[in-house]
Parts: structure tokens; C-alpha cells; sequence
């Protein structure tokens, strides 16, 4: 059974919560109404998941994230009420190392809306539980001026398309890509797409663009691939290609593998009308989204590069696409960005 550390400074909402999880199978081993009460809680009774508040007086959750993950690593998922405040924290607590984003229950939800938000819930608690979460290091803004970044050219005849897909730990780990990503020495366009709910995804589109030399935004209907820049997904919709394979569209298409925004959707997108080679990157996520995608985008003549387990939060995705045979390469994440240089160089040719 699942052991959860409730943290939420509304002892309504602990009630709530800590009902939900035991409807659910879910031990509550214990309630803490601030970050400091959390962190004790964490070291004493070692819970397998920790949910908890963005904002909380005495410590903050995200200081009290920051000591959970220096003392004991254990998952957590971060429950905000999605204000213009909590969304950025809520993406910094993803990048330090948070699980899971979820945003709190509106006060108007009736009786069924809750009942969702709670399955919801309970689903996304024994997924971190299944997690191996990992301290992670500060990352600093890329101080490299922009432009004319991407001035320097492949030299070759194709423009390869970069694919990044990511769930479950995601976030942190495309923190930590981004942060090493040069448009002088990778000048190709990039689309991004990370599971996360509506709401979330422009703070962390802004927060890859403040550590990165790339450009990175939310994507919007009509934008075009451009050399330097990446374009993420927004929660709630799809990023697809449209037929001129040069600028893309959202879509609000039925979810894949029960997300919106689904890697595959994407990546089929891509393989049916971008001209030149496409690379896939596969980071850690619970799943098998991105398989099928990348299935089609080798039988096209492109690539796979996914992360390995020992780096994984959540060894899911990149599993489905080795165990089927697609990952021409398998690498620790530190070592993805030179791998998808290389990759890139020699299908630029």
C-alpha cells in the first residue's frame, strides 16, 4: 500500500485530500499544515509520496521541496491553485525536482467534478510512488547573447527537426538539456512536448527560455520552425504540423495514452509531411507514449535517441521505445545533448 504525507496549510483541504486517498487505497501516514511540519514529517515517517501546498506560511513549499530533496529524495506532488503566483512556482517546484503538477479543486465543483479531480488524484499519488526521484543541481541562465546564434549552418543539404518528449520527471530533466543546448552548435528547430496540465506549460516555456541560448515559447496556431527556437506544447491541445511541414497547429483531437498534449499525435505529424530527417529525443515518463511515433519517424530515415534507466525518474517511455527496438541510442542524460549534436550533424548531410 502507498504511505502519503498530506501538506496543505487549509485543514479543509487536508480533510479532503486525506479522504480522497483513503477512498482510494492510499495510507495517510500523516498531516502537516507548513513546509517546516512537512520536512519533519518526511524524515520521522518516511512516506512514499508527499503532497503539497505551493503556498504555506512559516516555509514555503517550495523551500520546504528544496529540503525534502537534500535530506530524503521522495516523491511529491505539487497541488497549486494555478493563480499568475503558483503556476511559476509550481513549474520551479517540477524543476526541482517535483513528480507531478496538479491544480487544487475549484470550491465550485460539484459532486462528479470532485469525484474526477479525486480519481485524478489518487492516479497520480501511485505513480510517484513508483518513482525515483533525484536531487537536482541548480541550474544557471544561459548568459550567451541570441542572436545570430544560429548564424553558423550545418553546411549539409537537410534541416533536421528535433522531437523531445517527456512525462512524469520530465520537467527537471528538460531543465537540465536545455540548459546545455547551443543554437551555434545545434541550428535546427525544436518542438517540445511535455505532459502537463492547461495552465502550466507558458511559465515552463519560460522557465527553458531563461536557462537556455534557444528560444523557447508556448506554441500558437501558425508559428513557424525556425532554426534556434523551440516551441512547447500547450496543456490541453496537441502540437501538430500543418501540410506545408514548415509551421505548426494545435489540436484539440481526442487524448492518446489518456494525455493532451500526446507525443505520438506529434511525432505521426511530423513523419507525414517534414521534408527532411527527424530526431526524437525520449525522456523519463510513466507510458508508452512516443513509441509509435518513433516507429514511423525510422522508417523515414531519421532517429531515436532516448534516456537510460539510471537517469530515469520514471523509466516508462524510453522503455517502450528500446524494448521495441527503435532507440539507436540509449544515454544517461547528462550525455544526451552531444549525442543529439552528433545525430543531427550527420543527418544534416
Amino acid at each position: 500500500m502507498v504511505r502519503c504525507l498530506v501538506c496543505d496549510d487549509s485543514a479543509l483541504m487536508r480533510q479532503l485530500i486525506s479522504r480522497i486517498l483513503r477512498e482510494h487505497g492510499i495510507e495517510v501516514v500523516g498531516l502537516a499544515r507548513n513546509g517546516e511540519e512537512a520536512v519533519e514529517a518526511v524524515l520521522q515517517r518516511q512516506p512514499d509520496v508527499v503532497t503539497l501546498d505551493i503556498e504555506m506560511p512559516i516555509m514555503s513549499g517550495l523551500e520546504a521541496l528544496t529540503r525534502i530533496m537534500e535530506l530524503r529524495p521522495t516523491p511529491v506532488v505539487v497541488l497549486s491553485h494555478l493563480t499568475a503566483k503558483e503556476a511559476p512556482a509550481s513549474v520551479e517546484a517540477l524543476a526541482r525536482g517535483a513528480v507531478d503538477v496538479m491544480q487544487k479543486p475549484r470550491t465550485a465543483l460539484d459532486s462528479r467534478g470532485l469525484s474526477r479531480w479525486g480519481v485524478e488524484l489518487a492516479l497520480k499519488v501511485k505513480v510517484a510512488a513508483m518513482a525515483r526521484p533525484k536531487p537536482v543541481p541548480a541550474s544557471k541562465a544561459r548568459q550567451q547573447t541570441r542572436a545570430g546564434a544560429v548564424a553558423r549552418a550545418m553546411g549539409g543539404h537537410h534541416r533536421p527537426l528535433v522531437i523531445v518528449g517527456a512525462s512524469t520527471g520530465g520537467p527537471a530533466a528538460l531543465c537540465e538539456l536545455f540548459a546545455v543546448l547551443d543554437p551555434a552548435l545545434l541550428p535546427v528547430p525544436l518542438l517540445v512536448v511535455q505532459h502537463m496540465p492547461a495552465g502550466f506549460t507558458r511559465s515552463l516555456a519560460e522557465r527553458l527560455d531563461s536557462l537556455s541560448a534557444f528560444r523557447v515559447r508556448e506554441a500558437a496556431p501558425g508559428d513557424r520552425l525556425v532554426p534556434g527556437e523551440a516551441l512547447l506544447a500547450p496543456g490541453g491541445a496537441h502540437l501538430v504540423l500543418r501540410a506545408d511541414g514548415r509551421s505548426v497547429d494545435l489540436s484539440t483531437a481526442p487524448p492518446r495514452h489518456h494525455v493532451r498534449p500526446a507525443v505520438d499525435v506529434t511525432l505521426e505529424s511530423a513523419a507525414a509531411v517534414y521534408p527532411d530527417p527527424i530526431v526524437a529525443v525520449i525522456l523519463t515518463g510513466m507510458g508508452s507514449d512516443g513509441a509509435a511515433g518513433v516507429r514511423l519517424i525510422r522508417q523515414r530515415g531519421g532517429r531515436a535517441i532516448v534516456q537510460d534507466e539510471s537517469t530515469c525518474v520514471v523509466y516508462g517511455m524510453p522503455r517502450a521505445v528500446a524494448e521495441a527496438g527503435d532507440a539507436d541510442l540509449i544515454c544517461p542524460l547528462g550525455e544526451i545533448a552531444p549525442a543529439l549534436i552528433q545525430t543531427v550533424t550527420v543527418l544534416s548531410r
